[in-house]
Formats: C-alpha cells, structure tokens, sequence
C-alpha cells in the first residue's frame, strides 16, 4: 500500500543512506500517498553509542535530533501538494534514564512530533539487533546462581521475558501508536516458537492487550524479509494470529534505511498479508483533535479493498532486484 510509518536517513542515522529529502523524492516516486519520518531518538550514554555514532558526543546526537525535526517538519510544507508527511520518532529503552529522556524530549516538542513508533531494541541494557555476537551476549547475560548459565529452554524463556517486559513499560508509559517489529527478540533466530516459552508467551498476549485497548496499530515491517532466515515481514505467523485473535488492527511500513530501500519488499508483504487473511490495513493520518496521548494524529482504515489498489500495479512495474528476494543491505 502507499503507506508507510517507520523511516530512517543516512542524513539522521549512521548505519542509513542519503538524506531524508532523497528518501522523500523516492516515496513520491513510489506514489506514496503517507509516508512516516521517524529517525531513533539520541542515545544518552557514550557506552551506548554504535561504532558509527562513537565520533559524536551526547550533545551531537541530541542536536542532530533537532536537526531532523527542522529538516523534516521543512520537507514537511514544501511537498505537501505531493504526499501526506509524517513527521515521528522511533524510541529506544535502555535504561530507564532513556525513557525519562524521552518523556521531556516530547514535553518540549509536543507540537512537532506527530506520533510515536515504539520499539525495543535491547534488553539487559546490551544491543539485539546489531550483530549474532551481540545478540548471544544479550542472550547469555540471563544465568542462575553464581553465574552459572540457565541453559535451554530456561535461558531463553528469560530473555524473551526481559523483552517483552521493556516492551510492556513502553507500551504503558507512552502509548506509542505504532507498535514496532514486535518480535524483534527472534531476529538471529527466526524459526523460533514463541508458544514453547509460556511464560514469555502470556507476556506477549498481555503486551498485545494493552496495546489494542488504547488504539495502537501493529506494523507489518518489511524489512524482516532482508534479514537472513527470514521469509516473512515482523511479526511472524504466530505473532500475526494472536494478534487478530484480539482483533488488532495492522499497518504497513517499510523501515526504510535510504531511498533504495523505501517499499522494499512490499510485493511479498501482500502475499503474507493475503495468506494469513488480513482483510482491513490501517495508516495513520494528521488530526484536528488531539487523541490520548494530546498528540494531533488518528489512525484511519483504508476504505475498500486494498488489493485492488493502483499502487501495487505500480510497484509490479517498477519492480526492482531488491524485491525478488535478493537482501539488500543499506
């Protein structure tokens, strides 16, 4: 669909490409009709930069923040007779130091940050999503007594809690309207049966709960399907059903890393989507009214049947290596 709600620029992020106005231009090439700008909010302690952040001070970061809400809410108005720009951030949690960050960084930009993607990218205060290393070292952090490892079923039981749980204290505190890759936690290991660990099962249900009972939309992120493992967008099948057992409610986003990767993969994604019987997406769109957060966005469904839309005609047309199957990595 012509819609998408996560987005990053090689301009704002280190490990992107280009800048946030080529990444613009290729959604307006694509037709999209919504496209979201939601840079990572700054990280507040040097042991938790990236390498390609390690030059950069904590000041850097946060002014660098405020130089894409500038350069974003710019690009906002100069095409906005060409597509719908949403300017948001996605969260980070680390420590809780990120999240008291986090709720003045909205109090000062109340009106210029539109919605919320709320994402967990670490747990244990250690990197998931950065290499396997890394991942295992997260994984590994969860020992019983006297450092001795919980080892199997036990070890990941915990670290899938420990992720569900930072992902539920974000889900509450900031009601973010857009509930980033879900299950993230799999990344290194996308065969993984979230049902085999009940503990971090009920967590995920309860996750899920809280965040239909306020409105949230789940995101069908595409770019899962770059990762090596694979096959599907975030969130898996068994995510994805659990889901519609409670009668959530999807949207699509590419989390783009540059403009060669704006709505990549969203041919597959509408196979996923078909396969697993999704009839209704959502997207957010601007608002008169505040919603519960008092931010000015709502989130709309896309009338008709999206099948049918003259988008995917489109991106058949224009299709591209990328969207065979062959990864891409920015």
């Amino acid at each position: 669909m012509p819609y998408s709600h996560h987005s990053h620029s090689g301009q704002f992020c280190g490990h992107a490409l280009g800048s946030l106005e080529e990444v613009v231009l290729e959604a307006i090439k694509q037709r999209f009709e919504v496209y979201g700008l939601t840079e990572h909010v700054p990280r507040y302690r040097l042991e938790d930069l990236y390498p390609e952040e390690r030059a950069l001070s904590i000041v850097d970061l946060s002014n660098q923040f405020m130089r894409f809400l500038d350069e974003a809410h710019r690009l906002k108005e100069v095409y906005a007779p060409q597509i719908t720009l949403l300017v948001g951030l996605e969260t980070e949690y680390i420590t809780n130091d990120d999240l008291n960050h986090l709720h003045h960084l909205l109090k000062d930009n109340e009106r210029r940050i539109d919605y919320i993607v709320g994402s967990v990218h670490h747990v244990s205060g250690i990197p998931i999503d950065f290499d396997l290393v890394t991942y295992e070292k997260a994984l590994a952090n969860f020992s019983g007594e006297e450092g001795v490892h919980i080892r199997g079923n036990h070890q990941m039981e915990q670290f899938l809690s420990a992720y569900f749980d930072a992902q539920h204290t974000l889900i509450r505190q900031f009601q973010p309207e857009i509930i980033g890759h879900l299950d993230l936690c799999r990344l290194y290991n996308p065969s993984l049966d979230l049902k085999q660990y009940p503990i971090a099962w009920g967590k995920l249900s309860r996750n899920i709960e809280e965040a239909i009972h306020y409105g949230a939309l789940f995101e069908i992120n595409s770019a899962a399907l770059k990762k090596e493992g694979w096959t599907s967008p975030y969130p898996g099948k068994d995510v994805i059903a659990l889901i519609q057992e409670k009668n959530g409610r999807f949207a699509l986003s590419d989390d783009s890393h540059g403009p060669r990767t704006v709505g990549q993969y969203y041919l597959q994604v509408v196979d996923y989507l078909i396969q697993l019987g999704i009839v209704e997406l959502w997207y957010l769109d601007h608002s008169s009214e505040p919603n519960h957060k008092g931010r000015y966005i709502s989130p709309r469904r896309i009338e008709g049947d999206w099948r049918l839309h003259a988008f995917w005609t489109t991106c058949r047309e224009g299709k591209r290596l990328t969207d065979t199957g062959t990864p891409f990595q920015p």
